[in-house]
């Protein structure tokens, strides 16, 4: 899994042809002429990435749970506790604040073909819990992690801290009120999906890289391919948003962005130190620090804003590659799995 996939260097496709803007109140419906057909191209493009959870294959992962030392079995519980909770924040975000307040048709084309995604991966951790936790109380717990594992309610309580406060916004008529609806954008994607998950992922590739867990690998990559593309999405329509709306972005932007950012890495860092205890071998506390912090300048760097931390990714199995390298890695049937699309759309055209 690389700190900078495809999705964190994408420019806007996306152009306008009318006076409208991206976050103007209104519900635009129509979808000819198109405004924004890079979103439209998006959307396409995940419809080609479908997957269901039954492709992926468990069973030798519940043979190396065996396996694990009692260390790592607390770790893979952790995981799978802060999977149960993490993509239900996303998905309520999504219907909440983003499909209300994105005044695009293409977009909430996207956006809907998204939420179904999150309720796969929802799907994919449900049946994670219920094969790795056979004990009903265990599983119960892992379920109301947000209320009974302080390092899971801390990403939880960030989370609410920086996206609740658009939630009872109807129409984002100020510049104040669009500047909190890209706050929470930009946590959505550059905290949530662009570094909580990311920090997850590495400790399941930690385990594939020792040869351990292909199942929780193998869906884990699908997640990731989702989650790239997710991030990708978000940052356009922020690149559309500072291009329609420049003066949006000044310095006290970047600085609350900066912050939030900032707040991210130390709530993953009390989650790491929750998985990692004193260390394990090729796994530890300080290690996840300078990958998080190194996550967290890309990050930073994607947005246009300065990089803070200057870390390097200290894990050799996450070097920087593509998403179709990762996958030829990781997996271990061929999956270059793509749902064939038929027909065009031209971008001009009237009904």
């Amino acid at each position: 899994m690389p700190v900078n996939s495809p999705a964190d260097t994408t420019t806007s496709t996306s152009t306008t042809t009318s006076a409208g803007r991206l976050l103007d109140p209104g519900f635009e419906l129509t979808l000819r002429p198109m405004r924004y057909p890079g979103f439209y191209d998006r959307y396409r493009d995940a419809i080609r990435n479908t997957w269901t959870v039954e492709e992926v294959d468990l069973h030798s992962d519940v043979a190396d749970l065996a396996k694990l030392s009692p260390a790592e079995q607390h770790m893979i519980g952790r995981l799978v506790a802060f999977f149960a909770t993490g993509d239900s924040i996303v998905a309520n975000n999504l219907v909440l604040t983003l499909y209300k307040h994105i005044n695009s048709p293409e977009a909430r084309l996207y956006l809907s073909r998204q939420l179904f995604e999150e309720a796969v991966h929802v799907q994919f951790y449900l049946t994670l819990l219920d094969t790795y936790l056979p004990d009903p109380g265990d599983r119960a717990a892992a379920f109301a992690a947000v209320e009974n594992i302080p390092s899971i309610q801390e990403k939880a309580a960030f989370c609410f801290r920086w996206m609740d406060s658009v939630e009872q916004l109807d129409r984002l008529e100020t510049a104040a009120d669009r500047r909190r609806f890209l706050l929470n954008l930009i946590c959505f994607a550059a905290c949530i999906e662009g570094l909580f998950f990311y920090g997850a992922f590495a400790y399941v590739y930690w385990f594939r890289s020792r040869g351990l867990l292909h199942g929780l690998a193998t869906g884990t990559n699908w997640v990731f391919r989702d989650e790239t593309m997710h991030m990708g999405f978000a940052f356009e329509v922020v690149d559309t948003v500072r291009e329609e709306e420049p003066e949006l972005f000044d310095g006290a932007l970047e600085g609350q962005v900066t912050e939030m950012i900032k707040e991210a890495v130390e709530a993953e860092l009390l989650f790491a130190h929750d998985l990692c205890g004193d260390g394990l071998p090729g796994m530890n506390t300080a290690s996840m620090r300078e990958y998080l912090q190194c996550v967290a300048d890309e990050r930073l760097r994607r947005l246009g804003f300065a990089p803070v931390y200057g870390s390097r990714n200290p894990f050799s199995y996450l070097e920087l590659q593509g998403v179709q390298e990762l996958t030829n890695f990781f997996e271990r049937r061929p999956s270059a799995y793509q749902v064939a699309v038929e027909g065009t759309v031209g971008f001009d055209e009237e009904f």
